[in-house]
């Protein structure tokens, strides 16, 4: 029942004003998925932001390929956040045990920051550049894809491509 809830929900996001390659990223503030800490979306690194849910199987397939995305680029300037739509906690947790995550994961269980990013399925991820606007917006996920993410991160941080 919860996905089709997000699948509606989803679907009443994308007929509103996406967000859009050129917009300001829409700023937020979400829990850790185990509740430990409090993250706020601010301009300043080269952010990854990525949302996604357990029973997404694209999903799947990307998460191994943002994990190597978060290690080859370090930190200092760039980071990866990754926001779980999953109401049930148990099974974004279980999904995750497959993993060994780098990054931080957030949990927006209604939905209202994913909302606000209007999505238009998962995974969908935005590439938001320091001054806090999207540079690349991304939906779905298919082996191959990150190569076109990757080089639009390394432009915006100015590395060797």
């Amino acid at each position: 029942m919860r996905k089709i809830a997000v699948l509606i929900m989803l679907l009443a996001s994308a007929l509103g004003h996406a967000a859009a390659e050129g917009d300001a990223a829409p700023l937020f503030t979400l829990p850790s998925l185990d509740d430990s800490e409090v993250y706020s979306l601010a301009p300043g690194k080269v952010i990854y932001l990525d949302f996604w849910a357990s029973w997404c199987a694209p999903c799947r397939v990307s998460f191994p390929e943002i994990i190597a995305l978060q290690n080859d680029m370090g930190s200092d300037r760039f980071e990866v956040i990754a926001v779980t739509v999953d109401e049930n906690r148990a099974a974004a947790i279980k999904f995750l045990r497959h993993y060994d995550v780098p990054y931080q994961i957030l949990s927006d269980p209604e939905g209202v920051v994913a909302g606000q990013y209007a999505l238009p399925g998962m995974p969908t991820s935005f590439v938001i550049d320091q001054k806090g606007s999207i540079s690349l917006r991304h939906s779905g996920f298919k082996p191959g894809d990150m190569t076109s993410i990757r080089r639009r991160i390394q432009e915006l941080l100015g590395a060797p491509l």
